[in-house]
């Protein structure tokens, strides 16, 4: 036996006033969108946005339904939409919020695994590493260069 040590790496923001301006007014456009989500059951609002290489940026929502396995997170409500209505586009860089309605979220909220494994798609499809930045309602934001840091132990096609 052996024992493989996997690290992984972050950038830690103090707030979103410490962010470069691009990236603050990304993750502007991500605390629209998580306005906008549809929660009512988890009451847990999230709001992502993607800029994508030929300049467009796409948000979305979590969008929930009484059947709880039939909603949709934001993150890939929003990738998913670029990936249809901007076809071939990359994405460049993602911003993610997160909080709940009940308590306020101040610690940094990264994507489910779901929404991992679905980023990872795209990224390993693109050739190019997403840039994600995710937080709560306020407090740090975190950086994670690429989506690979975030799911170092990857399950794509090749081993399919």
């Amino acid at each position: 036996m052996k024992i493989k040590k996997i690290e992984t790496e972050f950038e830690v923001y103090e707030n979103v006033n410490e962010l470069p301006k691009d990236v603050s007014e990304l993750m502007a456009e991500a605390v629209k969108a998580r306005l906008r989500a549809y929660a009512p059951y988890s009451n847990f609002l999230v709001g992502a946005a993607l800029l994508l290489d030929n300049g467009e940026i796409v948000t979305g929502n979590n969008q929930e339904n009484a059947s709880y396995p039939s909603g949709l997170c934001a993150e890939r409500t929003a990738i998913y939409y670029a990936g249809s209505q901007f076809p071939g586009a990359k994405i460049v860089r993602m911003a993610i919020i997160a909080g709940s309605v009940k308590n306020k979220t101040t610690t940094p909220i990264p994507p489910c695994g779901a929404c991992r494994q679905a980023i990872l798609e795209y990224e390993i499809n693109q050739e190019l590493p997403i840039d994600i930045y995710f937080m709560g309602e306020s407090g740090e934001v975190m950086r994670s260069k690429s989506l690979a840091n975030l799911l170092p132990l990857v399950f794509e096609k090749s081993v399919l």
